[in-house]
C-alpha cells in the first residue's frame, strides 16, 4: 500500500565473444531487483530459482541482498516528524518511499526508523553541497523530534 511496485532491470548482458560469427559457450547477466515489502530476499529467490528451472537449461545464480525491504507504517513516529517539519518548514511533508532503501535497513530491526532530510541537485555526486541555512533548519526539525520523541 505505500511502496511503488518491485522492478527487475537488467544492467549487463555478456557473452564474452568478441568474434560476430562464432556462437558462444555461455553468457552472463546481471541484474537488479529493487523489491518491496511484499517481497523478502528469500522469496525472491525461490522465485527466480523457479523461473530459471523451469527453463530447462543449465545456470549458476550468485545472489547478493544489500538489504530487506523495510517499512515504518504511517503512525505516532511519522506524525511527530511531520508535525516538526510542518513547524520549521510551514508545509506539511508527503509520505513517499520513492527515496529508496538507505542505511537506515540496517537498524530497522533494533528501533523505529522513518527517514528524511535534504534532497537536492547534487545528491550523491561529486562535490555534494547544500545551503547552510538548510542544514540549520534540518538540525531544527531534528531537534523537534526529539523533543517530542522523548517527553
Amino acid at each position: 500500500a505505500h511502496f511503488q511496485a518491485s522492478t527487475l532491470q537488467v544492467t549487463s548482458v555478456d557473452v564474452g565473444n568478441p568474434a560476430s560469427n562464432v556462437i558462444p559457450a555461455t553468457a552472463r547477466a546481471l541484474f537488479d531487483i529493487r523489491f518491496n515489502d511484499t517481497h523478502s530476499s528469500a522469496s525472491l529467490a525461490r522465485w527466480l530459482h523457479e523461473r530459471f528451472a523451469a527453463t530447462g537449461a543449465r545456470y549458476d545464480l550468485d545472489i547478493r541482498v544489500s538489504g530487506e525491504s523495510y517499512i515504518t507504517p504511517p503512525g505516532p513516529l511519522s506524525e511527530l516528524m511531520a508535525k516538526a517539519v510542518e513547524q520549521v518548514v510551514g508545509r506539511r511533508p508527503e509520505f513517499g518511499t520513492a527515496g529508496g532503501t538507505s542505511d537506515a535497513r540496517f537498524i530497522r530491526v533494533y528501533c523505529p526508523v522513518a527517514e528524511f532530510g535534504m534532497v537536492g541537485q547534487t545528491m550523491h555526486k561529486v562535490n555534494e553541497r547544500v545551503r547552510l541555512a538548510d542544514i540549520a533548519r534540518l538540525t531544527e526539525i531534528y531537534e523537534r523530534i526529539l523533543d517530542g520523541f522523548f517527553v
